[in-house]
């Protein structure tokens, strides 16, 4: 989608579309999305007021299980949640330890009281929480919690900000769509107020190949539905930007993890 071109008619079916657009590329998606810090980690027992060994433990919208197998190791007792096909065989092939049943945070398939913890990594915006919400509230048990967390573009490093008006130039308004700012993710997590989050921002930074950096630039639905020729036109484009900046061919990616904590009464 270029920036003379408008939404589709239907933003639901679009929404859908984006949705969907990860199955058909999962292994890309394992392969190349950055991880998550252990101090994200310690910060969600902070703010659950418990630790994660031992604790009965949902990770919904668990992808390829890049946060359900740190939770895992972390000692949680994990079940993930995943509505894509193509994901969930991604998942399985990787982490085949670990419970996985399909679903979606709208309708969970699960019991009520059922867990400690509810966490979404990258996944709470495909939710509707005029639907989430509830049944968040629905499956923690008293004195539960949800975590709801996002890797998040540090605007403040320079040559970030640079790539980010780049891809903003390249797909909006479809990129800042399937990528809220950090205060829109915090104001949209419950619009109900049912739920009291906490925020808290932890920084961390990974170095990589400029390989891994655009594959995992082009992991995004956006890309993933911009047709092929031009996406990979805009991503040679951008390894010759992203060359200049790091001449070695390793890039300093940069993060700011956004994480909201809300507690059950």
């Amino acid at each position: 989608m270029t920036a003379t071109q408008s939404l589709p008619a239907d933003p639901h079916a679009h929404h859908s579309a984006r949705a969907e657009s990860f199955n058909a590329a999962a292994a890309q998606y394992a392969a190349n999305r950055p991880s998550y810090p252990p101090a994200l980690f310690d910060a969600v027992e902070e703010l659950a007021g418990r630790s994660l060994r031992g604790a009965r433990t949902v990770d919904v919208g668990a992808g390829t299980g890049i946060a359900t197998a740190l939770l895992h190791a972390r000692g949680a007792d994990v079940l993930a949640v995943e509505p894509g096909a193509g994901m969930a065989a991604e998942f399985r092939r990787t982490l085949p330890h670990v419970p996985l049943v399909r679903g979606n945070g709208n309708a969970l398939p699960l019991a009520d009281a059922h867990a400690d913890l509810l966490t979404y990594a990258q996944a709470w915006h495909w939710t509707d929480p005029a639907r989430s919400v509830p049944e968040a509230l629905r499956v923690l048990r008293p004195g539960g919690a949800l975590a709801l967390w996002w890797n998040t573009e540090a605007l403040d490093v320079e040559w970030i900000a640079r790539a980010a008006e780049r891809c903003a130039r390249f797909l909006v308004p479809d990129l800042t769509q399937a990528q809220p700012k950090a205060d829109a993710r915090t104001e949209r997590a419950d619009p109900s107020g049912r739920l009291s989050f906490t925020r808290r921002t932890v920084r961390w930074s990974r170095r990589v190949p400029v390989d891994t950096h655009l594959a995992n630039l082009g992991s995004h639905s956006a890309f993933l539905l911009t047709p092929e020729d031009r996406r990979t036109a805009f991503l040679e484009e951008e390894r010759t930007h992203l060359l200049t900046v790091f001449p070695d061919g390793l890039v300093e990616e940069t993060y700011d993890v956004l994480l909201l904590v809300a507690r059950k009464p």
